[in-house]
């Protein structure tokens, strides 16, 4: 594993480092700052918690799995795991494991700079194979040279392949009571259970912003640095709860920085961050249907710096926190529960109802993925937000069938796309058609003697699939184009696609399921279509026939653009139907 991979969580340089190193011997934060031991770590509290109660008590395992995000110390706990494994003490007479290693015994030292003889650090990125899993289990056999235990670290081991886990599996299970196994991994689910088992396993979350912009600001102020509190935050955010992306955030910061104090701005501009009470304008224009100048000011935000992706991804983030004000009053977010704009926020959301901002989430996330993978986001960021302001006003579903009831829709015509379909990408709905409760329903199966006697070709197949024979169900509606049936005799037309003994198998399943010979033949030309092109014939019809309903045509010229997907028949209920009286003989 590369010692410039850095997990950093520390609180002060980390050991053999100086902060007033020269230009030449420079080293970036994230591996300056480098715990030393677990005092250093941040936000891992559980972690900490439990190996002190281990080391303590010394029931200590044979194998650690270490799972989480870039960036939140893995590795590093890796490391300091093996100090505190191998620790001897300033005066060299410690003769157990610490949960405090020194960090200044020669053991200590030589782990740090990953040069200990007896801690070997393994990538499985680039060493997936059988043969490097071997180079271990070989090893283990041998006693320490120097060490109190052997430490074997393995980044990213759910890279190892299928037969590398595999012959790991056994040594890891029963490892010599001198090995000591520590894994780190950021994709905890392919990694398999047989591994999981034989492991004491530690989740490191996500630090949290207020955390991570308190270590922040401990970090600059050794550095000698003036950044705005505001300006940290920004830097936290944009980590998302990863300690060495901030600290990597930080370095670009300060060399950024020209002016004597680093702003929010300066933050902004970096990375191509929007003023979020600029974005709150956007948002308050775009739901209340200004859209020109909502795009205006999107213009002056994108001349300034502003990433369309961070534009779109901030008023993800403003639709989440106004419906988290919505439902929980006192919710906090995106602003500052002090700010104004935190104030802005909160009449903003007593204006707005939880459906128009469901709405707008999901629009907004559906654009997300555009400006994301758009050849010129910020078109396509534009082309969201028109999209959003035409429907911020739209009343909720069952709103607009009330009125459309009641007859308060406008009727305004509706121009259909060229073929009758109609135009352009709207809303997609599933009608329903009222049906009479005595509608005909498909004739069964009639029986004759001891064997049934089909009447149609949709018997035939209703009946195969009835005794299990689906595939030859499937065949007879998709492939069959019926030109005569009679008792004992079918003759038909076979698709391209039938295959080449359904002729046969129809005659052998006909003689078992009736007990009499049939005859089938099989012709060139000519037969009815299919039963499944019947089926889609008779939907198609059914649409056209919804389309000249009243309702649903006002609904189609309320929506330019709605297509219907499917239509459902509803039965009235029995209350509501009178079934019709006998003529009596006075009658």
């Amino acid at each position: 594993m590369d010692d410039t991979e850095a997990p950093s969580l520390g609180l002060g340089p980390a050991p053999g480092s100086s902060a007033a190193a020269s230009s030449g011997d420079y080293k970036v934060l994230a591996r300056k700052y480098r715990p030393s031991d677990f005092t250093g770590l941040i936000g891992q509290e559980a972690l900490v918690r439990t190996l002190s109660n281990a080391f303590a008590t010394g029931r200590i395992a044979h194998a650690f799995m270490l799972t989480g995000v870039r960036g939140v110390g893995k590795t590093t706990t890796a490391r300091i795991i093996a100090r505190a494994l191998n620790c001897i003490g300033p005066d060299g007479k410690r003769t157990e494991p610490t949960i405090h290693p020194c960090g200044e015994c020669e053991p200590c030292r030589a782990i740090a700079e990953s040069r200990h003889v007896d801690v070997q650090e393994m990538d499985a990125a680039s060493r997936t194979g059988i043969d490097d899993v071997r180079e271990i289990i070989e090893g283990v056999r041998y006693a320490p040279a120097s060490a109190r235990y052997k430490v074997y670290i393995i980044d990213e081991v759910h890279m190892l392949s299928k037969q590398a886990f595999n012959g790991l599996l056994k040594t890891l299970e029963e490892p010599p009571p001198h090995v000591k196994f520590v894994f780190a991994t950021t994709e905890i689910r392919k990694v398999p259970v047989t591994v999981l088992s034989r492991c004491q396993r530690f989740d490191l979350r996500r630090v949290e912003t207020a955390e991570l912009v308190k270590h922040l600001a401990n970090i600059a102020g050794q550095e000698g640095v003036r950044i705005e509190e505001p300006a940290l935050a920004l830097v936290a955010r944009a980590a998302e709860g990863s300690v060495r992306d901030s600290l990597s955030l930080l370095d670009q910061a300060i060399a950024h920085g020209t002016e004597e104090v680093i702003t929010a701005d300066i933050i902004r501009g970096m990375l191509g961050l929007a003023d979020r009470g600029r974005v709150l304008d956007l948002f308050e224009k775009v739901m209340g249907g200004e859209i020109a100048v909502a795009l205006t000011g999107l213009g002056e935000l994108y001349d300034r710096g502003a990433d369309p992706l961070a534009v779109m991804q901030d008023l993800l983030e403003i639709t989440h926190f106004l419906t988290r004000i919505k439902v929980a009053p006192g919710a906090e977010g995106f602003f500052d529960g002090a700010s104004s704009e935190a104030k802005r926020s909160a009449d903003m959301a007593a204006k707005l109802s939880v459906p128009s901002l469901t709405r707008a989430w999901t629009m907004l996330l559906k654009g997300l993925f555009e400006v994301r993978d758009a050849a010129r986001p910020m078109q396509a960021l534009e082309m969201a937000l028109i999209r959003l302001a035409y429907a911020a006003d739209l009343p909720p579903a069952d709103k607009l069938v009330r009125d459309l009831m009641d007859g308060n829709a406008p009727a305004a015509p509706r121009t259909p796309a060229p073929g009758g379909a109609p135009a352009g990408n709207g809303p997609r709905m599933a009608m329903t058609n009222e049906r009479p409760v005595a509608m005909a329903a498909p004739a069964p199966v009639a029986q004759a003697g001891e064997g049934p006697v089909f009447r149609s070709l949709e018997e035939i197949a209703a009946f195969a699939n009835e005794r299990g024979a689906r595939l030859l169900k499937v065949n007879l509606e998709n492939d069959v184009h019926l030109v005569r049936l009679e008792p004992g005799l079918i003759e038909f037309r076979p698709s391209e696609r039938a295959p080449r003994t359904l002729a046969a198998d129809l005659t052998q399943k006909l003689k078992d399921w009736t007990g009499q010979r049939w005859t089938v033949t099989v012709v060139r030309d000519g037969g009815a279509p299919t039963i499944a092109e019947q089926k889609k014939a008779a939907k198609q019809a059914r649409h056209e026939a919804v389309l000249q309903q009243p309702l649903v045509r006002a609904v189609m010229d309320r929506f330019p653009g709605a297509e219907i997907i499917a239509v459902r028949d509803v039965v009235p209920e029995a209350a509501e139907i009178e079934a019709p009286m006998p003529e009596s003989e006075e009658d």
